[in-house]
């Protein structure tokens, strides 16, 4: 639930007790009184966690002076979440500069009662939780209430102007279209088209059924049925494909490599990826095959078009060497209601 007011001095924030902290020692939470305290909960794996980052980053920078600690909660969504070395290279990688606490086990969640990434909460300077704000959106009131607390702390100094949103649908009167919502590969969450369905911690040969109904994956051939993902298990023929029809701008997948030089062919509605519609994480061969190296497990952004649309993707692979998590689709926003006034 979005919380998009300041709430009463009800409840008091709890201690973070986490598994491993980067950028910090451990941070008592009874020990910052007078400060104002942005939790962050997130997972790298995470479409709509990286897309609120850089606000919080950028809040971090900019506040940090005037009596704010941002601290990052890391809930894992998937088990290899639970690696340190794979968050130090995403915090790397996305400018994180303040403290990160793991949450393997996910009891600070249960503590703040966290069940969605991304979720925001801020603490006031006697440590009560007084905003809430889960999923994207909502930066500038969520910023409005930062200097609102602020202020209340004994922030003195003018404090900076409000961010201007990065993206189009970040704007507050944005409207999208209902895009495909986020697909899990796993057998405890997933939603598989193919008429073999699942058997959980078993290899399935999945034959292609040819006709794909939107939000399901389709698998073809040997692939091993886990509680969180599809593992590609080469088989006789050697070779198989995870089949999506979205209507989306972009897609996103969490994928596993399992093995070193793990490899995977990408096709749109039937052709290669192009210069126009290739994701960031996707290499156009000199023979014009769009393909993606897997280097960790990670969400690899496969497809931007350049218009929202209905599309046939295809993930193909020639042998064993990676496992998917779940798809996330990115909507845009509808121009026609962009707002002139």
């Amino acid at each position: 639930m979005t919380v998009t007011e300041i709430q009463p001095q009800r409840i008091r924030a709890h201690e973070l007790y986490g598994d491993f902290w980067f950028n910090s020692e451990p941070i008592p939470i009874t020990a910052q009184h007078g400060r104002v305290i942005l939790l962050f909960f997130w997972d790298y794996t995470c479409a709509h966690c990286l897309h609120s980052l850089p606000y919080v980053v950028e809040w971090s920078r900019k506040y940090r002076d005037h009596g704010f600690l941002t601290i990052g909660v890391h809930t894992p969504k998937f088990p290899f979440g639970k690696n340190p070395q794979y968050i130090q290279k995403a915090i790397e990688r996305e400018g994180i500069t303040f403290p990160v606490v793991m949450d393997n086990e996910g009891l600070i969640a249960a503590n703040y009662s966290q069940r969605s990434w991304p979720t925001m909460q801020i603490v006031d300077k006697h440590g009560f939780l007084r905003f809430q704000n889960s999923g994207e959106g909502n930066y500038q009131t969520t910023e409005r209430i930062i200097q609102a607390l602020l202020h209340d702390a004994g922030a003195e100094d003018d404090l900076p102007y409000l961010m201007k949103p990065l993206r189009d649908e970040d704007e507050a009167d944005a409207v999208c279209f209902k895009g495909t919502p986020e697909i899990f590969a796993g057998y405890l969450r997933g939603s598989i088209g193919n008429v073999e369905g699942y058997s959980p911690e078993s290899v399935v040969d999945y034959n292609d059924p040819e006709l794909y109904v939107e939000d399901r994956i389709y698998a073809v051939g040997s692939w091993m049925n886990g509680k969180n993902s599809l593992c590609f298990s080469a088989g006789d023929n050697g070779s198989g494909k995870i089949v999506l029809s979205y209507h989306a701008l972009a897609v996103n997948a969490v994928i596993e490599p399992k093995s070193k030089r793990a490899e995977i062919t990408i096709l749109q509605d039937d052709q290669y990826l192009t210069t126009e519609n290739k994701g960031s994480d996707v290499l156009i061969a000199h023979d014009g095959r769009s393909l993606i190296l897997l280097d960790e497990p990670r969400m690899y952004n496969i497809v931007k078009n350049p218009r929202y649309g209905e599309h046939v993707l295809q993930l193909r692979s020639g042998s064993d060497g990676f496992a998917l998590y779940s798809f996330t689709c990115t909507s845009s926003i509808i121009a026609e209601l962009i707002s002139n006034n």
